[in-house]
């Protein structure tokens, strides 16, 4: 069963659970498949880490309580989140989807004030050119 309730009848065999599976939803069939192993591209979809995109370190497992993964983002900073909020994208570096902006990596809040700051001065700029003509 897949996380949206669909049934895939009679998967390969070398599907195991956490597996990412490349589904075409005109025929049912399944197209490709990304290993949930190490070094595999991770996409957050829940907890603090929402929008997060990395590389899956390593997973630690607590016998009757969650289980928790480590990834390291493109930008070198790790993070840990539950194995339940993530989802494998690509192997390496490549993803299957396309990313959301910045590639998935989280700016500090001074980070985004100054890239607003620069785009404000960007409308600016563009606003006078247009009143110069």
């Amino acid at each position: 069963m897949t996380h949206d309730g669909r049934t895939i009848r009679y998967p390969h065999p070398t599907i195991k659970k956490n597996d990412t599976v490349k589904l075409n939803l005109t025929t049912g069939e399944i197209d490709g498949v990304v290993k949930f192993e190490n070094g595999a591209q991770v996409f957050v979809t829940g907890g603090n880490n929402i929008g997060r995109v990395g590389v899956l370190m390593h997973v630690e497992h607590h016998p009757g309580s969650y289980e928790i993964v480590h990834v390291k983002d493109l930008s070198g900073n790790s993070f840990a989140t539950r194995l339940s909020n993530i989802f494998i994208i690509g192997e390496g570096k490549k993803p299957l989807i396309t990313l959301p902006k910045l590639g998935g990596q989280r700016q500090t809040l001074l980070e985004e004030r100054a890239a607003k700051i620069r785009q404000y001065q960007k409308d600016d700029e563009l606003e006078d050119e247009e009143d110069d003509e």
